[in-house]
């Protein structure tokens, strides 16, 4: 992360909540500023220290360490969500239908996964529903994202409905090239902040947050890092949209039933599946000559 981005969401955060001031005491002693609060989450996030360890970097304490978690977390997605986890315009649909067309891949709108965390502290109570295929308690984090890895869409809940296997009949789509951004998330999950008490990080709105902050934060720096000159906004390398988005619930629910049809559909399968090999060895023996 660039510092310019750092100082912009630490300006952010600071404005929205509070808590992120500085304020003094009733004897005039400052306490913790904007940027050791945020240092502190930063570090927990990307290294996945539990929420004492950051005390010896920052001089901050263990209690108002998860707090500052908490809160930064629930600010991030406040603040920043609507912009950051939007989804495609019809401008972004044909630029990616563009660009998938272009690398050989006609109809693809990005890379698509689904990847299980063991959640190692898991409360006995809920360790039934959360048991995935490894027989422990896991929770399964499921999104896609595009060429240049800007992730549009994730899900993030209980293993079992939502797998690898029927990822497309649930509609929840993952990125294989968004594991190793969302690792972070990973530390936090699997790491000491569950084994300090039910009020603190086990609590499912908290890991929601922690996550939806890490999708957020990512496409932030992929957003800061691209090309100037090509915000994700604008209709870049794509001809004018023709796509129109449907907006009535009762449609889009009929098409979302005549897509699951046509997956279940072995035939448009296999013809779906030549027609991609033929076309791929086309465009192949075309660049060869």
């Amino acid at each position: 992360m660039s510092h310019n981005l750092f100082l912009r969401i630490v300006d952010a955060i600071k404005d929205h909540d509070m808590y992120f001031e500085q304020r003094i005491d009733a004897l005039g002693r400052f306490g913790l500023s904007t940027l050791q609060k945020i240092t502190a989450v930063f570090r927990m996030l990307a290294y996945g220290l539990p929420a004492d360890a950051t005390d010896e970097y920052v001089k901050i304490g263990e209690s108002t360490t998860i707090e500052s978690m908490k809160r930064f977390c629930r600010a991030i997605v406040e603040v920043f969500g609507e912009r950051y986890l939007r989804s495609p315009t019809p401008n972004d649909v044909a630029r990616l239908l563009h660009i998938g067309e272009q690398r050989g891949f006609p109809g693809m709108l990005g890379s698509l996964d689904c990847m299980h965390w063991k959640w190692k502290n898991c409360p006995t109570a809920w360790a039934g529903q959360y048991a995935g295929r490894s027989g422990s308690p896991t929770i399964i984090l499921e999104a896609v994202a595009d060429y240049d890895l800007w992730i549009w869409h994730a899900y993030f809940g209980l293993p079992g409905t939502n797998n690898d296997i029927n990822v497309l009949e649930s509609s929840h789509l993952f990125s294989n090239l968004a594991k190793r951004y969302c690792a972070s998330a990973h530390y936090v999950i699997q790491g000491k902040e569950y084994d300090m008490g039910p009020s603190r990080f086990w609590r499912k709105e908290v890991l929601h947050d922690i996550m939806t902050t890490c999708i957020i934060l990512h496409n932030m720096i992929i957003e800061d890092e691209r090309d100037l000159n090509a915000p994700i906004q604008d209709a870049v390398e794509a001809p004018t949209p023709t796509i129109e988005m449907v907006i009535d619930e009762n449609l889009r629910f009929e098409q979302f039933l005549a897509r699951h049809k046509k997956i279940k559909d072995k035939n448009v399968h296999f013809e779906l599946r030549n027609a991609l090999i033929e076309h791929l060895w086309e465009q192949r023996n075309n660049f060869e000559n």
